[in-house]
């Protein structure tokens, strides 16, 4: 079993593979929370990846569960214990959103993406960042203001290095068509699209104005894909109402289809950076 990830992913595979022992065994959630005299709710949030597991905790369930195969138990304690590491996104909780996106986001080895609004942040010009901060929240201090913009751009590493994100973006046209901060700053925008599509990890397509309904008018969508481990994908979906992750594996899959199918509908990358490059020409 791989540990050599994030600390996120390593949690996400300590539950899976907690929760698959626990149904090997028989037992419900709600008589192991009984037998270790625990809260009712403990067992579902080390399942679902929302709380840190000890990796004491983790002993205890293994022996509850007859797991006897010691190889398999030595790599599910150092899972506990790598797990519990600190993140370098950690330092930026107080501006993040709730759910750690972020840190699923540092884990991942792809990510497809939908923006119907603004560009995708990983996409962003800071002078692009720095307008949309400016303007949806002009009452934080400028101190919070520059701690948003050094966490996105800590994020946006995430498409350089060793093993670079495969970032795949679709767009509405009106996403590149809105001037935000004014035309100088989507000038420079435009230009830091063109230059992100130059990385072969990097993939962004325009989605015409005339292209019609389509599954995803709802808003912004964020597909979290993971090395090896397709059953601990994730959707991420941004929108008025609330933030809302769907991890079943059969919506997943549902998500990546319709995605696929919209990118069959909108312009190809090259066909994009013809229109952002008759934008600049503007």
């Amino acid at each position: 079993m791989a540990v050599d990830e994030g600390p996120t992913l390593r949690r996400r595979r300590l539950a899976a593979e907690l929760k698959k022992c626990r149904e090997e065994a028989g037992f419900t959630q709600e008589y192991v929370s009984r037998h270790f005299e625990w809260h009712s709710a403990k067992v579902t949030r080390i399942e679902n990846a929302r709380v840190p597991v000890t990796p004491r905790d983790v002993n205890d369930l293994l022996t509850l569960y007859r797991v006897a195969d010691s190889d398999y138990r030595d790599a599910l304690m150092t899972l506990a214990r790598l797990a519990r590491q600190r993140g370098w996104w950690t330092d930026y909780k107080d501006v993040m959103r709730p759910g750690n996106f972020v840190g699923m986001e540092a884990d991942a080895s792809s990510a497809k993406v939908w923006e119907p609004i603004v560009l995708p942040g990983l996409l962003q010009s800071e002078r692009y960042m720095r307008a949309l901060m400016g303007s949806g929240r002009s009452n934080d201090p400028p101190a919070a203001i520059e701690r948003r913009v050094e966490l996105r751009k800590t994020r946006q590493r995430r498409l350089s290095g060793p093993a670079p994100l495969r970032l795949w973006a679709i767009v509405d046209e009106s996403v590149v068509r809105r001037h935000v901060g004014g035309v100088e700053v989507m000038r420079d925008q435009w230009r830091r699209l063109i230059e992100a599509t130059g990385r072969p990890n990097v993939t962004l397509q325009i989605l015409p104005l005339d292209a019609g309904e389509h599954a995803f008018l709802g808003g912004s969508v964020a597909l979290l894909e993971f090395p090896d481990v397709a059953h601990l994908d994730v959707v991420y979906l941004e929108g008025l109402a609330g933030d809302y992750y769907e991890e079943q594996p059969a919506e997943v899959r549902r998500y990546r289809v319709d995605f696929e199918r919209l990118s069959t509908r909108a312009l190809s990358q090259d066909a994009s950076i013809g229109m952002i490059k008759r934008l600049l020409d503007e």
